[in-house]
C-alpha cells in the first residue's frame, strides 16, 4: 500500500472518533467534521429520495475537504472513505427507504461528491458528444450533430456551482466573480467552459465537449464522408512532404478531429510538440511533449501563454510544431517558426472560409503589436503557410472538408490561393447532405515535394469534376 493509500486509510479510520476529537479541540483543522447526533426525520413521499440525498451531499460537503484527495488515482480508497461517512450519517437520520433506495443513494451521493452529479449518466452514453448546461433548469446534449433537451436539472445554482468549482479545482484553476470565466478538462481529456454570474444572466452555465477515447482513423472518416479516399491520399503525402497546413473552420466542425487524423501520418521518429489551451489532441506516437497553457492564479500572477509557450517550444529542439488553436499574437510567432525552417507545423483557426483564414492570421499577426506594413504581413503568410484545408459543419450536423486550397504567391498585395478540391453538394429530398468531393482542375504545386517522399498521384485525379 502506497503511501498515499496509508494516509487516506487513517483518515477513513479517524472518522469514528471525529465527535470525540473536535470536542477536545474544537479550533483543530480536521479533513473530517463531525456529525451531529441528533436524529432527522424525513416524511414519507417521493420527494423523501431526493431530500435524502441532498441533505447527504451537503453533509459530506461540511466533512470532508475533497481538494485534498485525488478521486481518480486513489478511487477505491477514498471511495470507502466517503461511503462509510455515508453509511454513519444514514444511521442518524429516520428515512423511509427501502433497502434498493439506500444501496442506490450511496452511489448517487458519491456522483454528487466525486464525481459529475446529475451529468455522469450521460457520460455513459457513447454517443453524447457535447454536453451543454443552460443554468440548473436546462441541460442538452448533441447526439449525432442534433441537439436534444434533456430532463436533467441541478437543485439550484449553487448545486451547480459545486461542481464547476470541483471541475476546475483539479486542474488547478478557479472561478469567481473576478474571474468568471475558465476554460478546463476533465479527467479523461473532455474539454469544459464554464461562465457565471454576473456574466451569465441565467445562473451559473456550462459547455462540455466530450474527448472520444476511440481515437477515428482516415478509413473511418473516409466511410463518414467527410472526404474522398484519393483526397485522403493527398493528405498523407502532404504531411509527410513536410508541408505547412492550417485547418480552418467553425466551431464543432471536426478541425480537432482531422488533425489527429493527419498527425497520425507523421514519422515514427520525429519529435512533436503539441501546444494547446486544453488539451485535447491524442497523438499515437512515441516522441511527444505535450504543452498546456496557464491562465493567471487569483492574484493574477503566473500566466503563461501560447504565445509564451510556441516561443519556448523552438528551443525544445521540434522537428514538428502543433498549435491545437491560434486564437491571438501567438500567430506571429507560429508564422514566423514555419517560415524559418521548422516545416511540416499544423495548426487551426475559426474561419468560414480558406480566403477568410487568411484575413484572419493577418489581423492575429497585428494583434501581436509587430508594426509591420501590410504587404510584409501578407508576404510572410504565403512564405509561412502552404495549404488551407477547410471543414465545415453541415445543416445535418456531419462534417466535411469543404475545400482543400494552396497558398501560391501574392500579387499586387493580394494573397492568391487555388482551391484544389471542393465539395459541391447535390440537391437532396432528404434532411441529408448529399454530394461529393470534386477535383477543380488544378495540379497541386507540391507534387514534386511528394513524389520525394514516394507519392504519386494519377493525372486524371486532378481534371475537372472528377470524384476524389
Amino acid at each position: 500500500m502506497s503511501l498515499r493509500d496509508l494516509y487516506i486509510e487513517s483518515l477513513r479510520k479517524q472518522t469514528v472518533s471525529s465527535v470525540r476529537l473536535a470536542q477536545a479541540n474544537p479550533t483543530e483543522s480536521s479533513v473530517f467534521q463531525p456529525v451531529t447526533a441528533e436524529k432527522s426525520e424525513f416524511a414519507a413521499g417521493p420527494s423523501a429520495y431526493s431530500t435524502v440525498k441532498l441533505h447527504l451531499h451537503q453533509q459530506i460537503l461540511r466533512r470532508v475537504d475533497i481538494s485534498r484527495y485525488d478521486p481518480e488515482r486513489d478511487r477505491e480508497s477514498f471511495r470507502k472513505a466517503v461511503t462509510d461517512i455515508i453509511q454513519e450519517v444514514l444511521s442518524t437520520i429516520n428515512a423511509p427507504l427501502t433497502r434498493d433506495e439506500k444501496e442506490r443513494l450511496v452511489e448517487d451521493t458519491l456522483a454528487e461528491a466525486i464525481g459529475l452529479g446529475p451529468l455522469g449518466k450521460l457520460f455513459e452514453d457513447p454517443a453524447v458528444s457535447d454536453v451543454l448546461v443552460n443554468g440548473p433548469y436546462e441541460v442538452f446534449v448533441e447526439r449525432f450533430g442534433k441537439l436534444e433537451a434533456t430532463d436533467i436539472k441541478f437543485n439550484d445554482n449553487e448545486h451547480l456551482m459545486g461542481l464547476i468549482e470541483r471541475i476546475v479545482g483539479r486542474v488547478g484553476r478557479h472561478i469567481d466573480q473576478h474571474s468568471p470565466m475558465v476554460d478546463a478538462r476533465l479527467p479523461d481529456g473532455s474539454r469544459v467552459n464554464a461562465i457565471i454570474p454576473p456574466l451569465a444572466l441565467n445562473g451559473p452555465s456550462m459547455s462540455i465537449r466530450r474527448f472520444q477515447h476511440k481515437r477515428l482513423e482516415a478509413s473511418e472518416l473516409i466511410k463518414l464522408g467527410a472526404m474522398g479516399p484519393q483526397m485522403m491520399r493527398m493528405f498523407e503525402g502532404m504531411v509527410s512532404a513536410r508541408l505547412n497546413i492550417v485547418i480552418s473552420g467553425g466551431t464543432g466542425s471536426g478541425k480537432t478531429t482531422l488533425m489527429n487524423v493527419l498527425s497520425g501520418f507523421i514519422g515514427a521518429k520525429e519529435r512533436v510538440i503539441t501546444i494547446e489551451n486544453a488539451a485535447e489532441l491524442k497523438l499515437q506516437k512515441e516522441h511527444v511533449v505535450r504543452l498546456e497553457s496557464r491562465p493567471p492564479n487569483i492574484e493574477g500572477k503566473g500566466e503563461v501563454t501560447i504565445r509564451d509557450l510556441v516561443i519556448n517550444a523552438l528551443r525544445m529542439r521540434p522537428d514538428r510544431i502543433i498549435v491545437g488553436e491560434i486564437r491571438g499574437g501567438e500567430a506571429f510567432d507560429m508564422l514566423q517558426a514555419l517560415a524559418t525552417g521548422h516545416d511540416g507545423g499544423m495548426t487551426t483557426l475559426h474561419a468560414n472560409t480558406s480566403r477568410d483564414a487568411l484575413k484572419r492570421l493577418e489581423a492575429m499577426v497585428l494583434m501581436a503589436g509587430m508594426d509591420l506594413p501590410t504587404q510584409a504581413i501578407r508576404q510572410f503568410i504565403v512564405s509561412a503557410v502552404n495549404v488551407i484545408i477547410q471543414v465545415d459543419r453541415m445543416a445535418d450536423g456531419t462534417r466535411k472538408v469543404q475545400s482543400v486550397s494552396e497558398v501560391v504567391g501574392i500579387e499586387k498585395d493580394i494573397v492568391l490561393v487555388q482551391d484544389l478540391f471542393v465539395f459541391q453538394q447535390e440537391t437532396s429530398k432528404t434532411d441529408r447532405v448529399v454530394g461529393k468531393h470534386v477535383a477543380t482542375g488544378v495540379r497541386s504545386n507540391y507534387l514534386k515535394q511528394m513524389e520525394l517522399r514516394g507519392f504519386t498521384f494519377d493525372p486524371a485525379m486532378f481534371q475537372r469534376g472528377n470524384a476524389v
